[in-house]
């Protein structure tokens, strides 16, 4: 019955995304600066959805050959099962490496999806698209510096490496040392199909994958993130947020300094930083920080952005963040250096309009407090509908509902046993899913990204989900709250009721870190 579904939902998206790419190639070409080239790049995307065909009928006959007649449960079964999820995620690797940009977009997102998705496709995926897909070669690249700087490589720096350190969906980063001795990172975007497809409007999809079988897709990928000037125009405006909003942990978030005039809409030019990758434990560990600490900062970084800045860096996984010692040399009560997490790649950010923030930091706060009157509340105004708000908190938080609202402090703090639960219910409601998928905001898309790419992190970081960072997020949360309740009354009466609500709240806060403080006074003396 599953592969039957998936079958159907598979066709549906060819023809519809054939009739989208049918009905837009020729007002492309029409519009485009270069018809040429574009109706030449118009015959590549119906080979892309024939390839996208091939592959989900290759993946589908597998799993339902391999597994016929071997009864659930069984040693044989889960055997083969492991085969099968190892062949279809390289498959899946290959037709994401072949189609390229978007794609590889989505493959990432695979490698997030640890909660959700087997193994064997979170690691195939995270292993290779984060920052080591398929590059492009030195004469594409000096092409690029041609069309952008009017000069070849050699001649804007003193010193090009012509091999980059890594490659992704729209750019890959080569290192360079300016004229002035400056080692910086240079970032380029060489395909001209992203032009293209961004004039289609086909973008990058938010995805649910379900043991093993895609099943949803949902635009929401915009058009600004092939622009690299807006990109860092995005940095800039980061850390200005911080500084204005969060200066408390300003001086532990940082973006590379942008050389303006070396960068174009194709060809950025940064600060090249050294510092480990955010889930790589063993090297955090060597540079004298606590892996748990920088999960507390990334939980506390993106906190302060969601639910006090509304100008969110949508795109955090691994290979985007980076964290080092605090330059100014601080260490905690415990000896160990305090970390500075440095964040990579501006293209994707959302910003969040006065309602859907205050909404969304309402919903996070009534989540950690499980509230259940506030999750519904905010969950219909986020525009889950009164029907599915209950799916809607299982999907932000991947917990069940019972779970959810269950006033125990650790209740949204995912077990090592959720995994198959998970799975199970996700295959169990995917009608559901699928209608709130089409009817959430595309910024509400972006949020469940968002979270996915943070819980992966903090999964490396943690091996688990921690207290911490509900605590976190339930803090600034509430803190968010009332200071836009804050801004938007002028009656006595109703400030002294915020204060009084706010009051309660930091109760409830105080009888959460004594909980998290008892839990890790407890771990210590196991």
């Amino acid at each position: 019955m599953a592969t039957r579904s998936l079958w159907r939902t598979r066709a549906k998206l060819t023809v519809a995304a054939t009739a989208l790419c049918t009905g837009g190639a020729a007002a492309a070409v029409a519009t485009s600066d270069d018809p040429a080239s574009a109706a030449k790049l118009c015959t590549t995307v119906p080979l892309r959805l024939l390839r996208d065909s091939a592959t989900a009928a290759s993946i589908v006959f597998d799993y339902q050959y391999s597994l016929w007649g071997l009864p659930e449960g069984s040693n044989e079964r889960t055997k083969i099962k492991h085969e099968v999820h190892l062949r279809s995620a390289r498959k899946l690797q290959e037709l994401c490496f072949r189609n390229g940009g978007i794609y590889i977009k989505l493959g990432q997102h695979i490698g997030q999806l640890e909660y959700l998705v087997p193994q064997e496709y979170v690691i195939t995926m995270r292993e290779s698209m984060l920052n080591k897909c398929p590059v492009s070669s030195y004469d594409q690249v000096c092409e690029v510096f041609k069309k952008e700087l009017g000069q070849m490589p050699d001649k804007v720096f003193d010193e090009f490496d012509p091999e980059p350190i890594a490659s992704a969906s729209l750019a890959q980063v080569h290192v360079a040392r300016t004229r002035d001795g400056q080692k910086v990172a240079v970032k380029l975007q060489i395909k001209p199909l992203w032009n293209f497809l961004s004039t289609l409007y086909i973008g990058y999809s938010h995805l649910l994958i379900i043991d093993g079988w895609l099943l949803k897709f949902e635009k929401v990928y915009p058009r600004q993130e092939l622009d690299f000037l807006i990109e860092a125009k995005n940095s800039v405006k980061c850390l200005e947020n911080f500084r204005k909003l969060s200066p408390h942990i300003a001086d532990c978030v940082y973006a590379p300094e942008v050389h303006w005039s070396l960068s174009t809409s194709k060809l950025l030019t940064m600060e090249f930083m050294d510092g480990a990758q955010v889930n790589d434990v063993l090297t955090i560990r060597r540079l004298g920080m606590q892996p748990s600490e920088v999960s507390r900062l990334v939980s506390q970084t993106f906190a302060e952005m969601m639910f006090k800045h509304g100008f969110v860096h949508c795109d955090p996984h691994a290979a985007n963040l980076l964290v080092r010692p605090l330059p100014s040399g601080k260490r905690n009560i415990f000896g160990k250096k305090k970390p500075q997490l440095i964040l990579l790649d501006h293209g994707l950010y959302k910003e969040l309009d006065f309602s859907t923030r205050f909404n969304y930091a309402s919903l996070w706060r009534a989540l950690v407090f499980s509230d259940a009157n506030g999750i519904k509340e905010n969950s219909v105004k986020l525009g889950a509908g009164e029907d599915l708000y209950v799916l809607f908190a299982g999907i932000v938080t991947m917990r069940p509902w019972n779970r959810v609202i269950d006033p125990a402090v650790d209740h949204l703090v995912i077990k090592d046993t959720d995994s198959s639960e998970l799975q199970m219910y996700a295959s169990q409601y995917f009608p559901q899913i699928s209608e709130l998928l089409r009817r959430l905001p595309r910024v509400i898309l972006l949020m469940l990204k968002t979270n996915d790419c943070l819980r992966a992190v903090n999964n490396s970081l943690l091996q688990g989900s921690s207290l911490d960072t509900f605590f976190i997020i339930g803090k600034v949360s509430s803190e968010a709250v009332v200071e836009a309740k804050m801004t938007q009354t002028k009656s006595l009466f109703s400030w002294i009721n915020i204060w009084l609500e706010e009051l309660l709240f930091e109760a409830r806060l105080l009888a959460l870190q004594i909980a998290l403080w008892l839990l890790r006074v407890r771990k210590a003396l196991t």
